[in-house]
């Protein structure tokens, strides 16, 4: 049977995600979710998930702060010659811009920084996975598997990089590379992923969701990078003003009663990061 993981992408991004990520958590219709650590709502987040032993919550690995007028930087305070940095004091906008600037060794203490926070915020972090799909850049995708077997926690990896959803950021990387990574993430024990499913950032205002489509013919162990947010006006609306449909759209279908006994009524098994993660560290506790 299919395993599947509803994702919450982007939580503590905005009060308008962290709204989404627990209603939703709580209904059951998201099953875990991940925290953009360096964001201004990070700590109301924290704030709910150290409360609330339910929640399944992992860190989003960021170095991208891609939004117009919206902006984070580092949690580390890295110098100039980081690389981590655009001239302004935030992060790059774009993927390709941390790829072609950043220095593998700010880019890990970064990261490390983040985890690091998250913990000390009393989140229980599940799992870790990639904002942008930056952390998968062959440049340091290394030291993201290597920070999952640090931390004891699974890292977001598909079995090939063109079944990895948000891979229009890494355009330029093939298969046979990233496929080292695959094997040394294999070799450390972490799930592997059959496909990241991800929101259709395309759509059209108006037009009707395919979310049921989507969800059907799964592989095995299936991950959906999904971003519901929940409206207000003057924040992601204002952060996000082309697409920020998208996102509610999500947390009003997500929210509905109809969509819960939907996925009860369909062939896989929902399944949470902390049942992976906590799956993992009982075969290293007790290999076979």
């Amino acid at each position: 049977m299919t395993r599947l993981v509803i994702h919450a992408d982007d939580v503590g991004m905005c009060h308008g995600a962290n709204t989404a990520f627990v209603e939703l958590s709580r209904k059951g219709t998201i099953s875990a979710g991940s925290v953009m650590v360096p964001c201004p709502w990070f700590p109301e987040i924290a704030e709910i998930a150290s409360a609330d032993s339910q929640l399944d919550l992992g860190v989003h690995l960021t170095l991208n702060a891609e939004k117009a007028h919206y902006r984070w930087s580092p949690v580390s305070s890295p110098s100039v010659t980081s690389g981590l940095i655009d001239p302004d004091g935030y992060f790059w906008h774009r993927v390709h811009q941390v790829r072609e600037h950043a220095e593998p060794d700010a880019v890990e203490t970064e990261w490390r920084a983040q985890v690091d926070r998250a913990l000390a915020a009393g989140i229980d972090v599940t799992h870790l996975d990639a904002h942008m799909g930056a952390a998968l850049g062959p440049e340091w995708c290394d030291r993201y598997i290597q920070l999952g077997v640090d931390y004891d926690v699974p890292v977001l990896i598909t079995r090939t990089l063109g079944a990895y959803g948000p891979n229009n950021h890494l355009a330029d990387v093939d298969e046979e590379a990233f496929a080292a990574f695959v094997q040394q993430a294999t070799d450390a024990g972490m799930p592997i992923f059959d496909r990241v499913l991800e929101t259709d950032f395309g759509r059209v205002r108006g037009e009707p969701t395919a979310y049921q489509d989507m969800l059907t013919d799964l592989d095995d162990l299936v991950y959906c990078a999904y971003h519901p947010n929940a409206p207000g006006p003057g924040e992601i609306e204002a952060i996000e003003p082309r697409t920020w449909h998208v996102r509610t759209d999500e947390y009003e279908l997500f929210g509905q009663d109809e969509w819960l006994q939907w996925l009860g009524d369909q062939p896989f098994e929902l399944t949470t990061m902390r049942e992976l993660r906590d799956e993992r560290r009982a075969a290293n506790t007790n290999p076979a």
